[in-house]
């Protein structure tokens, strides 16, 4: 008999998190951030990558796992990088069990020092879904202000992989990219998988819900909603060797596949919410 889906609280790296279990599958997410730390299916690998150098401080924000981009994807604008959110603890909403899933909400609001950045009235949440052959992921924007806002964002997911030659992202050919790599080019996926060697940085417009990610003899299907655009990056062995929270073969065993909003700004009017979620799944 299986048992029933739960969430308990508990430590992990020194930092308050939650515990998600449902079925053989367990998640842990970080109030650090809404930050989710690991996912397990029931098969028992870790899917999800946490560099062993990652600082749990709240000093910069976790090195792996699913951070939150809100409200501003990378250095695209006047915010500092992925924006204002990954390293401030969010509130907790407590959310029952539904049939076979395991649940955890998160919230955060603007305040001050929100505020002195981005003057904007904002409620951001994060809602975490835990099944035993699956992990889905929320992000729900309000606008508790009296003026129309606009942001770009992403849940800027780091898979485990076992050796970088042997994975690839499937389901973007054909898509138009920008290539932050490669001078900001312009470019049309022509290859069936993306495969890396060295340094990829890519901002896949209008992509389609369902994508890929093959690891050897494993895989997982990516799929999102609301957010209009996929980013795949891996940083290479050079720009890996320069990141202090990034011990240097990490990058051999990661590929970030990121639902976001990157080409164009998501607008909310007053009173308004915009929701997008990312959800994986065992193939």
């Amino acid at each position: 008999m299986t048992s029933p889906p739960t969430v308990e609280p508990v430590l992990h790296r020194g930092i308050a998190c939650f515990k998600l279990r449902a079925g053989g599958a367990s998640a842990v997410v970080a109030r650090l951030g809404a930050q989710v730390l690991s996912w397990v299916p029931a098969d028992g690998r870790e899917r999800l990558f946490v560099s062993e150098r990652a600082r749990f401080d709240g000093s910069v924000a976790i090195r792996g796992g699913i951070p939150v981009c809100f409200p501003q994807f990378s250095g695209l604008g006047a915010l500092p990088k992925h924006g204002l959110v990954r390293t401030r603890v969010w509130n907790v909403l407590p959310q029952e069990p539904s049939g076979a899933t395991a649940r955890v909400g998160l919230e955060i609001r603007d305040d001050a020092d929100s505020r002195g950045h981005w003057p904007h009235s904002f409620v951001a949440r994060i809602d975490v879904g835990l099944r035993e052959d699956g992990l889905e992921v929320a992000l729900t924007v309000r606008n508790t202000g009296a003026a129309p806002f606009a942001f770009t964002g992403a849940l800027h997911t780091y898979f485990a992989v076992e050796d970088i030659a042997a994975a690839s992202v499937r389901g973007l050919a054909g898509c138009e990219y920008r290539d932050a790599a490669g001078g900001n080019a312009i470019c049309t996926e022509s290859a069936p998988a993306v495969r890396f060697d060295g340094e990829v940085d890519r901002v896949y417009h209008d992509t389609p819900r369902r994508l890929a990610l093959q690891d050897g003899p494993h895989a997982l299907e990516i799929g999102a909603q609301g957010f209009p655009d996929t980013v795949v990056w891996n940083p290479g062995a050079i720009l890996c060797a320069g990141l202090p929270d990034m011990e240097p073969r990490g990058y051999r065993r990661l590929i970030c596949v990121e639902a976001a909003a990157a080409r164009r700004q998501i607008g909310v009017a007053a009173g308004e919410c915009w929701r997008g979620s990312q959800s994986l799944a065992v193939a």
